[in-house]
């Protein structure tokens, strides 16, 4: 009886413990994965990965849940955990968002889901306001012809001439508009305007856009605009284009912009990889100023942590650290090569400031998610090694063959990736 008892004790101790666990985890303990099948068959789904150091199960897949709708092209999703534990996530292809509650990782819910809004399709990023509004940039007025699907996006089409200008919308989460506007400028003749990433900044009441075509079969927008607006009531102030850098077309394509340390310069990169300081935007006099490239094309998503720049660099296959102390000198501190079989696109950070997710978005053969440490002090970057798949012979979990709760069994195209809070 006595040794039951003791039997008894220590599984109630290790139910309640996990019970504890899944109900408030710590900083980081789950990875959420938008994914989608490759061959477009099977339903897009947001996975959910163990990513707690001290986990037995330590990179292994716990939950996943599914949307119901297939080659939806799962894109981007909010770059952190909102507070509520909520994420917005698009289908880009289907111009489709889906709200998550995340509040108990391993238990995934949709909460809703919507398309157009406010006059505008294909929505692309999303930014939480200090209002608990969201901010989002929608790529096409919403009468625009549809985007090609991602097996054709480099094709010819007579959805070239075809897209018009999306704009702003500023909405609750689940996608109640409360005021919408064009990102169209007379002053720019062939109005090649497609608004792709936003960065508000409330105390200079201020956001900043950027403008690259989603559609690849739209040769003729590269994309070299940058956006000024009024945050307040989202009025166009400025539409201003990067400069070329040293080999001519670094300008072209612009990303991901985001505030820097002093709250009044950004710095912004754009897809052909280069890195842009832009100041003058509480003048409403923006300049903008090449200060670094790096090797080939289609740099990917980029991260702000303290003084430092975390550059994704699918051609040498790395994750680049620059100390931006000295925004108009940036210093590369450290490198990280991943295999030849990967092709770094999407990072994200954790609470804590010293962990990184890192995964392919779909590019390379290696099709790995990967964890990164990160030193906040020297930016330092060095490759978890611990998490894997079990009995892999190398670090990162494969998305590729695995198995997921939802019943989905194939090779699975990651995009967004965030950490729990």
């Amino acid at each position: 009886m006595r040794q039951m008892r003791r039997w008894f004790l220590a599984a109630f101790a290790l139910s309640s413990a996990a019970c504890h666990r899944d109900a408030s985890p710590s900083a980081g303990d789950y990875l959420f994965v938008w994914a989608g099948d490759s061959a477009g068959t099977s339903s897009d789904f947001l996975g959910v990965i163990d990513a707690s150091p001290s986990s037995p199960t330590y990179g292994a897949v716990v939950a996943s849940m599914p949307t119901g709708v297939a080659g939806t092209h799962p894109h981007h999703t909010e770059a952190v955990l909102a507070a509520n534990s909520h994420l917005l996530a698009n289908g880009f292809h289907a111009g489709r968002t889906w709200l998550y509650d995340l509040s108990e990782p391993r238990r995934p819910r949709i909460l809703t889901s919507f398309g157009d809004l406010g006059g505008f399709s294909h929505p692309h990023s999303y930014v939480r306001l200090p209002n608990e509004h969201v901010l989002a940039t929608f790529q096409y007025k919403a009468d625009s012809a549809t985007v090609p699907t991602p097996s054709h996006a480099h094709e010819a089409s007579a959805a070239e001439a075809a897209h018009t200008t999306g704009g702003l919308v500023e909405m609750d989460e689940r996608g109640t508009v409360i005021r919408s506007v064009s990102a169209s400028d007379s002053a720019i003749p062939d109005r090649y305007i497609y608004p792709y990433s936003v960065l508000p900044i409330p105390s200079l009441d201020r956001a900043l856009s950027t403008t690259t075509d989603m559609d690849e079969a739209n040769k003729k927008a590269t994309s070299q605009w940058v956006q000024l607006w009024r945050l307040s009531d989202l009025t166009l102030l400025k539409s201003f284009a990067l400069p070329p850098g040293p080999r001519g077309d670094e300008h072209e394509f612009t990303g991901e912009p985001r505030l820097l340390p002093d709250g009044k310069s950004i710095y912004i990169h754009t897809f052909n990889c280069g890195l842009y300081l832009v100041r003058g935007i509480d003048a409403d006099k923006p300049s903008a100023t090449f200060v670094k490239g790096f090797e080939g094309k289609n740099c990917g998503v980029p991260v702000l942590a303290g003084h430092y720049w975390l550059q994704t660099v699918p051609e040498t296959h790395a994750l680049v650290s620059l100390d931006i102390a000295d925004p108009e000198h940036p210093r590369e501190v450290s490198t990280l090569k991943l295999g030849d079989d990967e092709q770094p696109h999407w990072i994200a950070i954790d609470g804590t400031g010293r962990r990184i997710a890192l995964n392919s978005a779909g590019g390379g053969t290696g099709n790995r998610l990967f964890v990164i440490g990160f030193d906040p002090a020297s930016g330092a970057l060095t490759l978890d090694d611990r998490f894997r798949d079990a009995g892999a012979a190398s670090a990162g979990v494969s998305l590729s063959q695995k198995t997921w709760p939802h019943g989905y069994t194939g090779k699975a195209i990651p995009h967004g990736t965030v950490f729990s809070r």
